[in-house]
């Protein structure tokens, strides 16, 4: 597929498609957004990468190989496969710990995902402002800069494509230098509706919204979030929205919303789930469930996941079904996630002491129920998405997951997906799922003794009509609606 919008492209995020280790070595970055842009730069015949230099990266500007495996190249250097020019963003120690540590996680993270008790949280004083400032205000200048650097290099001739919740004021930058350049942001996130950002000062909220009314599009994963922005700008900015369109009149500009699902690199995914390392790792899998059940999650330990819900929900099942002791085994993949951060720390805490109640009450000599791993490892999960007969995404709110999008295509056993009602990717491959009601946990039990016991004949309806689904709803396909829209605005211009 070729690109269709006829402009070169500046990417921002804050993530980038690899990171540096202490010796100078480089891996893939982890992660769902890492993992869809890089597929989708694939795609693009000029593009450069903006994202921020982690503590181990060079900065300035790097070419990278992508095929097979990413790599640094010099000057000159030449390959047959992708290559992708990088610029890594030296964002200083002291504003990038504000605002990554205090605004971007927990506390826009906490608010988009709901995660906030407000009875007693969140309570924001001189910190939280001091962060604001000096911190997330800060880091978006500096990004700013850096993608105006590209946008001037191409004589103003571009389109910017801004990704995720850290950047929310780089749209309202580039466009107060580039009244005429084409700009997109693209949320990850879930967005809520504008009670919810009344937790944050109205000052800070109406920053974030205006930065994003910077843009020409600002997309989400799913229509009710794009909705949910709507009126947000209706109700805290006042501004005449129009929800037939999904857009909203500001100033003399229209700015549209957009739901746009999100999807894998399947190509990739596959060379993963067939390499030798994936191989060894189902072998290794097949010998220690034998003949048993393997249910499977692969998450980061993070609150929005429910990881402590789901394991108790497994708990109550083998309660009330004794006859599955020793019979199914819940292997829990967990990339630990942001443990500077207090909240998350904790909760990496909750999630060790829930699986241990389990296997306390149920696990025997020969036998423990939940197989908890703290790993982050592509080829592992991979094999454990081949190998599992249900998976499990009981998040209590997720922007997509494509974890479930990637086990259903790669999956051998004609696995049952139990999902969240509360992920985007539920729009998608919810009718083929088992829904999970996230804070039900009994329902939660009940979902996976349904799916444990599905005939093998629907068990293989299911997971063949949503592999079918994610096949065609591919990142190249999200990639290309996304631009096909924005060439559309260019041509109008």
């Amino acid at each position: 597929m070729s690109a269709p919008l006829d402009l070169p492209v500046v990417l921002l995020s804050h993530r980038g498609p690899v990171s540096f280790d202490d010796s100078g070595d480089i891996t893939r970055g982890a992660g769902g957004l890492v993992t869809a842009l890089t597929g989708l730069t694939g795609y693009l015949d000029e593009a450069v990468w903006v994202c921020v230099a982690g503590e181990h990266d060079r900065t300035g500007p790097v070419r990278l190989a992508l095929d097979p495996e990413p790599r640094v190249l010099g000057a000159d250097d030449d390959v047959d496969g992708r290559v992708l020019p990088l610029r890594l963003l030296d964002i200083p120690a002291e504003v990038h710990q504000p605002f990554y540590g205090v605004i971007a996680n927990p506390l826009l993270w906490f608010v988009q995902h709901r995660l906030y008790g407000i009875g007693t949280e969140p309570s924001l004083g001189r910190e939280e402002r001091r962060a604001w400032e000096d911190g997330y205000v800060a880091a978006n200048r500096l990004a700013a800069d850096a993608v105006l650097d590209e946008v001037a290099r191409h004589g103003g001739k571009a389109a910017v494509l801004l990704h995720d919740y850290h950047f929310y004021l780089v749209g309202g930058l580039v466009r107060e230098a580039f009244p005429d350049v084409l700009i997109s942001h693209f949320v990850h996130i879930p967005w809520p509706g504008p009670d919810t950002w009344k937790v944050l000062p109205p000052d800070v909220r109406t920053s974030i919204l205006t930065g994003l009314l910077g843009c020409d599009v600002v997309a989400f994963h799913t229509r009710s979030d794009a909705r949910a922005f709507l009126l947000c700008v209706q109700e805290l900015l006042g501004f005449p929205i129009d929800l037939d369109e999904f857009s909203v009149q500001y100033g003399e500009r229209t700015v549209r919303a957009r739901a746009y699902p999100i999807s894998i690199d399947i190509p990739s995914l596959e060379a993963v789930a067939h390499s030798p390392a994936a191989d060894e790792h189902v072998a290794q899998l097949d010998e220690e469930v034998g003949d048993g059940k393997l249910v499977l999650r692969v998450d980061r330990t993070d609150p929005s996941k429910n990881i402590v819900r789901g394991f108790s929900a497994f708990g109550l099942l083998l309660d009330e079904h004794p006859e599955l002791a020793g019979q199914v085994v819940f292997l829990a993949l967990l990339q630990p996630s942001r443990q500077d951060v207090q909240e998350y720390a904790e909760y990496t805490d909750a999630i060790h002491t829930a699986a241990g109640a389990v296997n306390a009450r149920h696990g025997t000599d020969t036998w423990t129920p939940i197989d908890l791993r703290l790993v982050s490892d592509m080829p592992l999960a991979a094999a454990a998405y081949r190998r599992c007969d249900v998976l499990v995404v009981n998040a209590v709110a997720d922007g997509m997951n494509l974890v479930a999008k990637e086990a259903v295509v790669v999956n051998e056993r004609d696995m049952v997906l139990a999902l969240s009602e509360a992920t985007g990717a539920h729009d998608e491959l919810g009718r083929f799922a088992v829904t999970l009601h996230p804070f039900d946990v009994a329902q939660q039990a009940d979902a996976l003794h349904a799916a444990l016991t599905m005939s093998a004949e629907e068990r293989a309806d299911r997971r063949g009509m949503a592999a079918a689904v994610v096949r065609h709803n591919d990142v190249g396909r999200w990639l290309a609606v996304q631009l096909r829209e924005l060439a559309g605005l260019a041509d109008d211009d």
